[in-house]
């Protein structure tokens, strides 16, 4: 879905529209209704939450679909990530605003639904190292993957009991068979 204009937004006109229960990402001008999620979708973003909040509440912030103003190419970008991690390095402890993310996270989480593509979401995560991100995950409920994109290396596929171990979480260690087991996914 997307908000109807006539004429292409501006990011100030689309961080200004009203809102409403749709979440929209701003991508070349126009805003784009993102997908609602389903029951296994909510259920790992839940998890993720508190895993990454459990681990890193005094070190950065953890976000649900807080959306992130980033640069896609030469273009306004206001991607809208199902999680994102941003440490106090990056954004002060002492920001407090009730506004997109001005600077780009340490770690963009983002769930393929059953209407998603993989390849769409690769090319996302590109956007996303583009714009400065360092990490991005790309999580497949169906595969039961989790596809690592790094700025400087090839993305890593992790599966089963293969640790995901990473210096910008520090001490944290997911291991993605039992993600998807505590998330209820069979």
């Amino acid at each position: 879905m997307t908000v109807q204009t006539q004429n292409r937004l501006t990011l100030e006109e689309f961080l200004a529209l009203p809102q409403d229960d749709i979440t929209y990402e701003f991508v070349d001008g126009e805003a784009l209704a993102k997908m609602s999620p389903k029951y296994f979708h909510s259920s790992l973003t839940g998890l993720l939450f508190i895993l990454l909040q459990q681990g890193h509440q005094n070190r950065g912030r953890v976000g649900i679909e807080w959306s992130v103003k980033l640069k896609r190419g030469e273009k306004d970008w206001v991607p809208v990530p199902d999680l994102l991690y941003i440490s106090y390095d990056r954004l002060n402890a002492d920001w407090i605003e009730n506004v997109a993310c001005p600077v780009p996270p340490e770690l963009a989480i983002e769930i393929i639904s059953p209407e998603q593509s993989f390849g769409r979401m690769s090319e996302k995560a590109v956007d996303y190292i583009k714009a400065g991100v360092l990490r991005v995950w790309i999580i497949d409920p169906q595969d039961q993957s989790i596809t690592i994109f790094y700025p400087d290396a090839p993305p890593e596929i992790k599966r089963g009991t293969a640790p995901i171990v990473d210096s910008i979480l520090e001490g944290l260690e997911l291991i993605p068979e039992q993600l998807f087991q505590q998330a209820g996914i069979p």
